[in-house]
């Protein structure tokens, strides 16, 4: 009986997202993050976000009333498209154009109006750091001149992300304009990287050829699994109002969406990329690893999963090695000038600020998970790109509960990731023969 438990969860979980054809779900999300925007319009203490939540409301309202037409005409003309998968798509491209991108250009073109409570910190942190790397070649500012900031500024002089982040503050280092926002090249780059995922899984061995019915599942848990990366509130807000989180995302899913593809290479490189953006990536880089090495391929994506931030980290360590390690190291682990804000209350957070030695005990929770997670990965290392999702996603969901200093906004990280699993999942492919990426000069379909 305990061996059926994870089946008897599935099982549940399937007939709740295939109820209605999947509109019942799509219902109760767009309603519940109406409600979310709304509240958070009204209430919240963070002005980026109070802007967000009065278009966002909107926006999750109109697709609200758009999944009630759906649910009737399903009643009326089951077969029509306006009430199957390419309906709820167009539905879903809707709710993330009016909840995410249009809040975050409207909150970009007020803030170049003069808007000063328009984006969040770490968007001016990123445009910084990218006028810093073309004036200094390195994004991070040392201890000494952090120090001679204003005590208020001090906070913003650290660039606690890899170098790569800073790329996105470039625009700005060269027109102070809307359309310099960095939140508007984060969005650009999480839909490239999206589409780019949608179109690896589409064309991923094991769905030319499949049965109607599983294609239909796949599409479906497919397009799930874009809804919690997109539309899903903790996302839409996150991309409005700071924003930099979302193309790391949004690049971990396109490697997870290559190893599903059976292309180990590509899987590296984009798992390579969001890891010379922010260290969150790395944990993800080193799962994918292992899983490679059960495809025989484990060297193919360490190549980019571990070349890429190498790559992005020895520019800013010959230009100022000190700088690089106060922001990257020093203040992530509490040793800066001053503490990062990232307060929420998960119980790591909670041990370390109510108990003595409370930070000591946090960090060795946190290694105890890591290591229960390894001893995991040595024993059944990950044998498809589903597994390796899953692994991630609660390996993620521990560690930032463990954390003594995290954000709420980072659970968007294991959301997306474990409602990935699914549309991960290729019944029709072999896990043990990877296909070889195309040599330089090669064709290839993907």
């Amino acid at each position: 009986m305990i061996a059926d438990a994870p089946t008897a969860r599935r099982h549940r979980w399937r007939t709740l997202d295939t109820a209605a054809g999947g509109l019942a779900l799509d219902l109760g999300l767009y309603a519940v993050s109406t409600l979310f925007a709304a509240v958070t319009a009204l209430t919240s203490t963070l002005l980026p976000h109070r802007a967000w939540g009065a278009v966002a409301a909107v926006g999750y309202l109109v697709a609200t009333l758009a999944v009630l037409v759906q649910l009737l005409l399903r009643r009326r003309r089951p077969t029509t498209r306006l009430v199957g998968l390419p309906g709820r798509w167009a539905v879903t491209g809707f709710a993330w154009v009016s909840t995410a991108l249009l809040p975050a250009l409207w909150q970009s073109v007020e803030r170049a109006t003069g808007r000063t409570d328009r984006a969040q910190e770490e968007v001016l942190v990123v445009e910084q750091a990218g006028i810093r790397l073309l004036q200094h070649g390195t994004p991070y500012l040392g201890r000494d001149a952090i120090a001679a900031l204003p005590a208020g500024d001090q906070l913003l002089g650290y660039t606690p992300y890899q170098p790569g982040m800073a790329l996105f503050g470039l625009p700005r280092a060269l027109a102070d304009t809307w359309w310099t926002d960095a939140r508007v090249w984060f969005a650009l780059g999480t839909a490239l990287a999206l589409a780019l995922a949608v179109a690896a899984l589409r064309a991923a061995p094991g769905t030319v050829g499949r049965p109607l019915l599983g294609a239909h599942r796949s599409d479906a848990a497919l397009l799930r699994g874009v809804q919690a990366a997109t539309v899903l509130p903790i996302c839409a807000l996150t991309l409005a109002t700071g924003g930099d989180d979302m193309p790391v995302l949004a690049l971990c899913l396109l490697a997870l969406a290559l190893a599903a593809a059976g292309r180990p290479g590509r899987a590296g490189l984009a798992v390579g990329l969001a890891g010379a953006l922010k260290l969150f990536a790395w944990p993800i880089a080193l799962v994918l690893i292992v899983w490679g090495l059960t495809r025989r391929a484990g060297a193919r994506v360490a190549a980019g999963a571990i070349g890429l931030p190498i790559a992005a980290l020895l520019p800013a360590l010959l230009v100022d090695r000190d700088a690089l390690t106060e922001n990257v190291l020093r203040f992530p682990l509490g040793h800066g000038l001053v503490t990062s804000p990232a307060q929420s209350p998960f119980p790591g957070q909670l041990i370390a600020a109510t108990m003595p030695g409370g930070r000591l005990i946090a960090a060795a929770l946190l290694v105890a998970a890591g290591a229960a997670i390894a001893v995991r990965l040595a024993r059944r290392p990950p044998g498809t790109a589903a597994t390796t999702a899953l692994i991630c996603g609660y390996g993620l969901l521990a560690a930032i509960a463990l954390m003594p200093s995290t954000r709420f906004g980072y659970l968007l990280y294991p959301l997306a990731l474990l409602t990935w699993a699914p549309a991960l999942h290729r019944p029709d492919a072999t896990p043990t023969t990877p296909t070889p990426d195309p040599l330089p000069g090669r064709a290839t379909s993907v």
